[in-house]
């Protein structure tokens, strides 16, 4: 009995032993800065204790044990080597400090896949060899409505920024979303990127039978069909969420491509919450997930294998099998391509976790990296995205405020060193701006007219629906950033849709972002359009803004006024009754609307034209720059409008510019004229050589709201040079309306040399 009890005693300390040694040589490995070859201990896991008392047995043991420790000292002396300085070894070569332990404790997909994650973020190498300095890399991003436009775009700036490689964007969009960034890049005018767009609408079809209840919709859907969506010679493409950020170049992210082996199609990075494990809560049941699963956030896509291994028809018949019993998805096209990877884990390669550190609320992204700097891309998956919590959410909040207020403008620069294919638009602007004379006193005014501005249209979410009469009136107007408390006013003034050219820089427009959102008054207008016009130059450019807000306009009719003007109530009903009164449709008329102004910052606003004629007698009011501009507003006629109960014409003058209401199809404003003067004069001067016909409202008035000068009036009032160069630009207007409209212009210059 007691050699039974000893016989156990020894097998019992063998046991130990041989536990502990591949225990005690794992932890010395991953606190080490090198890669080795993981242990060969499956001959000895994949046996059964040997019987008790069997002799034979206990020497077999003993014996594996020697080699264990054989093999343990053989790798202590290969670590004990002097590391070599080789490229040609760079694969086997581990990042310093903090990185290679990051990416030991992740591991990838197998051994090899191992190796290549050691080399971290000293990825320079790896980017030189792998990727060529003129190779495109092609980019595919899923994005719909108002919301997901305004996000990518601090995506792309992030990529920009980095990149030395031409970049292709594929954009899979609704209608909105392709109106916004197709404007927004071709006024981007960035080198060396092209964007394509795909319908999504022409997809919904393929994924419309899923039921998805994940926030994205049925677009959370649609990275499962890129193999039929994306052209056919296209090879390899990275597909990315919108709220995503890069931290280094994405060339590096485009390299791992050459990682891929066998059959493996997919690069994805683990899943860094317990989602897939099923038990943050009771009762939680999940789609089947290989371990943790994987995040879609960041794909890597082959796509020539991918069609050659049926992946259509394997997500298809994955998700019809497992919907069975699902009913529908939680996280959309992330359960079915995890539900396909549990059946297929060949197809997968592991990327680092540092391509997708995820801040969801319930992630561990922490145990991803031991320092921020090892960072490479940061995944904002969570419904509350900047409001997540993590012990480096500050870091990470930092890091995408700096691109989302990062001027967009200096992202326009060349990539030297690779063809290119020419831009047309580009290429003529820079043939014209090369014939402009340099030496010219008024240049940078000419240069103006054709500085190409990066534009944003519908910065917010927009919702309109039109009238069934066509006779519904859109009031556009164009600020900066010290009008923006006149915003509430005129949306308490107007109830009718309003177009909105906002000029602003990138870090503006965020500010403007958290007022608007702030207000109850302006998030309660969903027919408000927000366009906002990048800043560049050293000019207001009034017309063009006036011109952007115009182009967006989709009523039959527009009110073109200025964004310190308060519209007397009931405006907007008046003018689409006088649509109709004054058949519009069938003429061309500008109607009239009577401007007045206050001095006053605080006005009890008159609510009938009897209110104000009793202001305008008690000095309260007075006509629209009576005491500065006259000429500006005199042929209104205001002393027949006091009594005036019928709309009545009135002739044009020199220097007339009143606030008119017009057809959509209007001639815009001249574009050389910026900042202050002559810009809406010579808008109405173009009116009238169209031959509208200018009528004046008896019932219709608008209240000018006082304010400080601005910048641009304040250049005008006492640079000489200023006021010369726009005198110039006005003979030169006046001569191409002479040209344009022949012996019917020759009033206009007349009525100038009377004036």
């Amino acid at each position: 009995m007691l050699g039974i009890f000893r016989g156990r005693r020894k097998f019992l300390a063998a046991s130990l032993v041989l536990l502990f040694i591949p225990t005690l040589t794992w932890l010395y490995l991953s606190i080490g800065n090198f890669q080795v070859k993981p242990l060969r201990l499956s001959s000895l896991e994949a046996q059964s204790p040997p019987p008790l008392g069997d002799a034979n047995a206990r020497l077999a043991l003993e014996l594996r044990i020697r080699a264990v420790e054989e093999e343990n000292r053989a790798l202590r002396q290969e670590l004990s080597r002097p590391l070599r300085n080789s490229s040609a070894s760079y694969t086997n070569i581990t990042s310093k400090g903090n990185q290679s332990r990051t990416h030991l404790e992740e591991g990838t997909s197998n051994n090899d896949g191992q190796k290549n994650a050691a080399v971290g973020n000293n990825s320079n190498c790896l980017q030189h060899q792998l990727v060529d300095k003129c190779e495109t890399i092609h980019v595919a991003i899923v994005c719909a409505g108002y919301n997901a436009s305004r996000d990518v775009v601090t995506l792309v700036k992030s990529v920009l920024f980095h990149r030395r490689n031409a970049l292709h964007f594929h954009f899979i969009t609704d209608s909105i979303a392709k109106q916004i960034l197709s404007y927004l890049f071709h006024s981007w005018m960035v080198p060396a990127v092209r964007v394509n767009f795909y319908d999504a609408d022409e997809l919904k079809s393929e994924v419309s039978w899923i039921p998805n209840k994940h926030y994205s919709g049925i677009y959370g859907l649609m990275k499962l069909v890129l193999t039929k969506t994306l052209p056919m010679n296209l090879r390899r493409v990275i597909v990315l969420d919108t709220d995503i950020t890069f931290a280094t170049d994405i060339a590096e992210l485009w390299a791992v491509f050459h990682k891929f082996k066998g059959q493996q199609v997919l690069g994805l990075v683990e899943n860094q919450s317990d989602w897939y494990l099923g038990n943050l809560w009771k009762n939680h049941r999940p789609w089947p997930a290989l371990g943790r699963g994987f995040n879609t956030g960041v794909i890597l896509l082959l796509l020539d294998r991918l069609r050659k291994v049926r992946w259509e028809q394997m997500w298809r018949l994955t998700a019809e099998r497992e919907l069975m019993s699902m009913l529908s998805t939680s996280l959309a096209d992330q359960d079915i391509f995890n539900a396909v990877i549990k059946q297929n884990p060949f197809l997968v390669y592991q990327l680092p976790c540092y391509w997708n550190v995820q801040l969801s609320d319930h992630t561990r992204s922490e145990k991803c990296y031991k320092d921020v700097s090892d960072l490479k891309v940061i995944h904002w998956n969570s419904p509350k995205k900047l409001r997540v919590k993590n012990k480096h959410v500050e870091f990470f909040r930092n890091l995408y405020l700096t691109f989302l207020e990062y001027d967009g403008n200096l992202l326009r620069r060349e990539l030297f060193g690779c063809p290119s294919e020419a831009d047309p638009n580009s290429e003529n602007l820079q043939k014209t701006l090369s014939e402009l004379d340099e030496d010219d006193p008024c240049y940078e005014f000419r240069r103006e007219r054709f500085t190409v501005h990066r534009t944003h249209l519908y910065f917010l979410h927009y919702e309109y629906e039109p009238s069934s009469d066509q006779s519904d009136v859109t009031l556009v107007a164009q600020l900066s950033m010290d009008r923006l408390q006149m915003l509430e006013a005129i949306c308490k003034h107007w109830e009718g849709p309003i177009s909105l050219a906002l000029y602003l820089s990138d870090a503006e427009a965020q500010q403007f972002l958290r007022y608007a959102q702030g207000s109850e008054v302006l998030m309660g207008r969903g027919n408000v359009g927000y366009h906002v016009v990048y800043k560049e130059g050293q000019f207001y450019p009034v017309n063009l803004l006036r011109n952007v807000a115009m182009q967006q306009v989709n009523t039959n009719y527009m009110f073109l006024s200025d964004i310190d003007f308060l519209p007397m109530y009931g405006l907007y009903e008046y003018l689409r009754k006088s649509v109709v009164q004054l058949d519009m449709a069938n003429n061309k008329k500008a109607l009239v609307v009577p401007a007045f102004e206050t001095l006053r910052y605080r006005l009890s606003f008159p609510k009938s034209k009897a209110e104000l004629l009793s202001q305008l007698d008690m000095g309260t009011l007075f006509t629209f720059r009576y005491h500065v501009w006259t000429k500006g507003h005199a042929p209104t006629n205001f002393a027949k409008w006091r009594t005036a109960t019928t709309p009545y014409k009135v002739l044009w003058e020199a220097d007339f510019e009143p606030y008119v209401m017009v057809k959509r199809d209007s001639p815009e404003y001249d574009r050389r004229f910026v900042g202050f003067g002559w810009n809406k004069v010579a808008h109405i001067m173009e009116l009238d050589a169209q031959e509208y016909e200018f009528v004046v409202l008896p019932n219709a008035y608008m209240i000018h709201m006082p304010h400080a000068p601005s910048f641009d009036i304040t250049k005008f009032r006492s640079n000489k040079q200023y006021r010369v160069c726009l005198k110039t630009l006005k003979e030169e207007f006046q001569q191409n309306m002479s040209r344009r409209f022949g012996f019917a212009a020759l009033k206009y210059m007349t009525a100038e040399n009377n004036s």
